[in-house]
């Protein structure tokens, strides 16, 4: 209970000190809408059912990366002194993630509505393709919130984080486009069921080794 009431005190938190700056939803906001533009520009129309899917999470793991990458960054070290006192590196790593869940949620209703009124919205079964958003974007969360801590560790080396993200990102993503294919063509939901279990799966184990990793950096 403890652990669980320290969770909701930090997720508060940054979300109190998001709601009152607005940088990362503005930035954000910014990046999702020049960025389906310039997409719009480059292409006038997006016929390929396979291609509109594959451009749309290139938009939101590149947005995603902007998002959370910055984590821990924004933490000065003062700062992390005064958590180290008064919570403990689980309850960090937690609230982390679940704010960047709910920041990553935002933001990728943000993309697909904005995508879809820009390009010809293609897909067949609407549920199962807000499924595979909403699990790409804790996928991304949990992913990157844990490269990030171990960044923050490291001297926020991008190289580092290029490194630990990379073959996490590319099965999560052949995953994610597989899944997404899968309700363009509003095929069966029930071919869908292996791959909605292997993002499940990966999300599990991501927040099991932050859980147990974490707790090692945040002595240094």
């Amino acid at each position: 209970m403890n652990l669980l009431r320290e969770v909701k005190t930090l997720v508060l938190k940054d979300l109190i000190l998001e709601w009152r700056s607005k940088h990362a939803i503005n930035s954000m906001f910014l990046y999702v809408i020049s960025t389906v533009f310039v997409c719009y520009q480059a292409f006038k129309t997006v016929d390929d059912t396979l291609m509109w899917n594959a451009l749309f999470w290139i938009i939101l793991l590149f947005a995603s990366i902007n998002a959370i990458s910055r984590s821990f960054v924004q933490e000065s070290q003062y700062r992390q002194l005064y958590y180290y006192s008064i919570t403990g590196p689980k309850a960090i790593i937690l609230s982390k993630i679940i704010y960047n869940t709910i920041l990553m949620v935002f933001l990728s209703v943000i993309a697909y509505l904005t995508y879809s009124v820009i390009f010809k919205n293609p897909v067949g079964d609407l549920l199962l393709y807000f499924v595979a958003v909403l699990l790409g974007s804790i996928s991304f969360a949990t992913v990157f919130t844990m490269v990030s801590g171990i960044s923050s560790k490291t001297g926020n080396n991008s190289t580092i984080m290029a490194i630990l993200a990379f073959p996490v990102i590319i099965p999560l993503l052949i995953v994610l486009i597989k899944l997404s294919n899968n309700a363009l063509q509003g095929l069966d939901r029930g071919i869908s069921i292996g791959e909605i279990a292997v993002l499940l799966a990966i999300n599990v184990i991501t927040v099991t080794i932050s859980l147990l990793l974490f707790p090692y950096l945040w002595r240094d």
